[in-house]
């Protein structure tokens, strides 16, 4: 009977874990289209400040509601500040690529990041890498080259917005694991949002438009979406093991492609079918190995840069 207790507790906390991974993706791509729709309006530099600013009471709320805002106390200020430094790279060259890919495509390309924490992994952690998993992340990127379009349009060289945000947001991932054991979530969520918001207010003089009282309410849902749906990532990988629910965010891409379709009417070609499937196989192998391997789920699946 003990047995089956446990086996039950086992199963609802799975089951949570893949619920809140499936909410996690549904809320950030939904997120990510409502940013590729106000960048059509605003610049860059307006449009992270005012989801940024926006996005800061949630995170004050987060940190009362579960400890107390001494949870956003900041003790490795040189290690959150490059974190910040590598999260506002990510954040614009993201931005940037959604002006000029649709939203399929340029959430298939972040789907490297897995690929370059691997490739970096032995320089910047030490760590010892297979040449299995060098394999794959040579295949990997070489499905990156079918996004590219190998037919020359010029406009698909502009993957290497979100292929550069990968490489930023990969860099974050691997800033943080040093961090991790002295900040809370929480203080290093609450740190790099307000460096975005501050280094976003420095490009105030390069021109702002005026904001439209519509749009108004488009950023505040934009903040609340990308601050929900890191909480749901955060609880999902709290009450699964990442084996679970690493796989989960290439759900993504479902996502992705039903948003570019509802809100642009964009559909992925063929290129990106396959050059998304060549990633995400390959990304999918590497987690496997690593966790084989190292029996330490550190590239856990596909992450996102800081949107």
């Amino acid at each position: 009977m003990f047995i089956k207790i446990l086996a039950s507790d086992a199963e609802t906390q799975s089951t949570r874990a893949i619920n809140c991974m499936l909410v996690a993706t549904a809320l950030v791509s939904l997120n990510d289209a409502l940013v590729k729709l106000l960048a059509t309006s605003y610049p860059v530099g307006q449009v992270l400040f005012l989801r940024g600013l926006f996005a800061l009471p949630w995170i004050v709320l987060l940190a009362i509601l579960t400890g107390g805002l001494d949870r956003l106390k900041v003790k490795n200020i040189r290690g959150q500040s490059l974190r910040a430094v590598f999260v506002v790279g990510s954040s614009y060259l993201f931005v940037n690529g959604l002006l000029h890919l649709s939203l399929a495509d340029a959430i298939a390309v972040t789907f490297t990041g897995p690929l370059f924490i691997t490739a970096m992994a032995p320089f910047a952690l030490g760590e010892q890498v297979g040449w299995r998993r060098w394999l794959a992340v040579l295949i990997g990127f070489a499905g990156v080259l079918f996004m590219v379009r190998p037919d020359g349009d010029v406009i698909q060289w502009a993957v290497l917005f979100p292929l550069g945000a990968a490489l930023c947001g990969s860099t974050r991932d691997l800033i943080t694991r040093r961090i991790s054991q002295t900040e809370t979530s929480i203080a290093v969520l609450f740190f790099t949002t307000c460096t975005v918001v501050t280094v976003s207010l420095l490009t105030l003089p390069f021109g702002w438009s005026a904001i439209r009282l519509e749009d108004m309410g488009l950023f505040a849902a934009s903040s609340l979406l990308v601050a929900g749906g890191q909480y749901m990532m955060i609880e999902a990988f709290r009450h699964g093991e990442a084996a679970l629910v690493a796989p989960l965010k290439y759900t993504f891409m479902i996502w992705a492609v039903l948003f570019g379709y509802l809100f642009f009417g964009d559909l992925p070609d063929v290129w990106t079918v396959v050059g998304t499937l060549t990633v995400a196989v390959a990304g999918l192998y590497v987690l496997q190995r690593e966790m084989r391997v190292t029996k330490r789920p550190l590239s856990a699946g596909p992450r996102p840069p800081a949107r």
